[in-house]
């Protein structure tokens, strides 16, 4: 007997037929005697529908109240799908995030998992029943409802795979499995067996739609193995553990003979860009930028300063002033320029630009590591094609740019050749 729990996402559980095909898919693992706990996201394009109803009623909305409004697409989907397993005599039962409990904090519609009370897990269990858990939300002190983020459905089951201490998470997906790149924009990307935990939190963490990020840095800190499935096979299609889509593993698990310098090749168009001018060159002033961001709990990607130059002369003495560029989520640029308008007296700043029309393009690979030349591929790429590079950022295995969102396509195209990922011609 194994403990196994299934997430699904939105385009899994869109529409009652999908739903019954995924009540059909979960009592097939139930039958072969595996206790099963299902994580499920909310029907495709519904959490987009609630948020939509969110920002029309304020852009400026209050995230308490938007937890409450976004996490019900969740909870209809955990409904359903108990229903459709009773309907097929798998006895099921739902576990809404406050009756679990998933004890988060006060992070608003950004909540980090604290604790997962698994008594109600280990009682459906004995039961021999499944139990369906509503994916993105939690409750915090005061018994308010949170949610985890967009994609948090996926961070939900890999915490209750750890909390259970389950033998697999596997996430059923659109896809069947992790990609070089997205195969939408470049048909010849090829489908990886194994990828590290690392190159996938970096993939992850820059555009790779596959994994929440939040969801692959827990698995590797529990050491919980996930695998990435495709809900859209055949009935009659091997089951999980026979035929496994892309294993994120650890670094020792995959052989020398198996790893690539370049291991994927990502892009964001969810980033905006905001530069702050005439910026005082002192100490502290940098601080004094990106406190106020992370008080309202904003990630800062990118940053830039640009070199310091002459702004003012009053005779013997002069000051001088810099330009500050960062990045930020799109869907924070409204509360980042107001976090920064509330701070431009401690500021100093003249200017706020914004630009919402820009993307970033990552390569990642462990490879990295042992090898010169990745940076300089790609900027080499990417000039030889008359891309112009906004910003970019490093770090051990990943390499990032930013460029007009225009050129995306191009730019993922181009970089996925030059570093050898395409396949060969069927």
């Amino acid at each position: 007997m194994a403990r196994i729990v299934m997430k699904f996402g939105g385009t899994s559980m869109a529409g009652i037929e999908r739903i019954r095909s995924v009540a059909a898919r979960v009592k097939r693992e139930a039958a072969a005697g595996n206790q099963v706990a299902v994580v499920v996201s909310a029907m495709a394009g519904e959490t987009d529908r609630l948020v939509g109803f969110c920002r029309e009623a304020s852009p400026l909305y209050d995230p308490r109240e938007y937890d409450v409004v976004v996490s019900a697409g969740e909870q209809i989907t955990s409904g359903l799908l108990a229903i459709a397993l009773q309907a097929i005599d798998v006895p099921a039962r739902s576990l809404l995030g406050w009756q679990l409990p998933i004890r988060t904090d006060t992070a608003f519609a950004k909540a980090r998992i604290d604790t997962i009370d698994t008594d109600a897990l280990e009682e459906s269990f004995a039961a021999g029943a499944v139990a369906v858990i509503p994916g993105f939300q939690g409750v915090a002190p005061g018994q308010r409802i949170t949610t985890l983020g967009r994609g948090g459905s996926d961070t939900s089951a890999v915490a209750v795979a750890a909390a259970i201490r389950a033998d697999r998470c596997d996430i059923y997906t659109d896809v069947d499995g992790v990609y070089t790149t997205d195969p939408r924009i470049v048909p010849r990307a090829r489908k990886l067996a194994k990828v590290t935990y690392e190159e996938m939190l970096e993939l992850a963490s820059v555009g790779a739609k596959v994994l929440q990020t939040r969801s692959v840095g827990l698995a590797m800190k529990e050491k919980v193995r996930v695998q990435v499935l495709s809900s859209f096979t055949d009935a009659d299609a091997p089951m999980a553990d026979t035929l496994p889509g892309t294993m994120i593993v650890g670094e020792e698990e995959i052989e020398e003979v198996e790893r690539q310098l370049i291991t994927g090749i990502a892009h964001d168009k969810n980033e905006a860009k905001i530069t702050l001018t005439r910026v005082p060159d002192q100490p502290g002033t940098v601080a004094s930028i990106f406190e106020p961001l992370a008080a309202a709990n904003i990630n800062v990607d990118m940053i830039i300063q640009n070199i310091a130059h002459q702004s003012a002369s009053n005779g013997a003495s002069s000051t001088s002033a810099t330009d500050v560029t960062f990045t930020v989520p799109a869907a924070d640029l409204a509360r980042s320029i107001e976090a920064l308008n509330q701070a431009r007296e401690a500021i100093g700043f003249g200017e706020l630009i914004h630009d919402t029309r820009v993307a970033k393009i990552s390569v990642v690979g462990v490879g990295m590591r042992s090898h010169a030349g990745v940076a300089s591929t790609m900027f080499t790429t990417l000039g030889a094609r008359g891309i112009n590079i906004q910003a970019i950022s490093t770090s051990e295995i990943k390499v990032s740019v930013l460029i007009h969102e225009d050129e995306t396509e191009l730019a993922v195209r181009v970089l996925h050749t030059a570093y050898g990922l395409d396949a060969e011609a069927a």
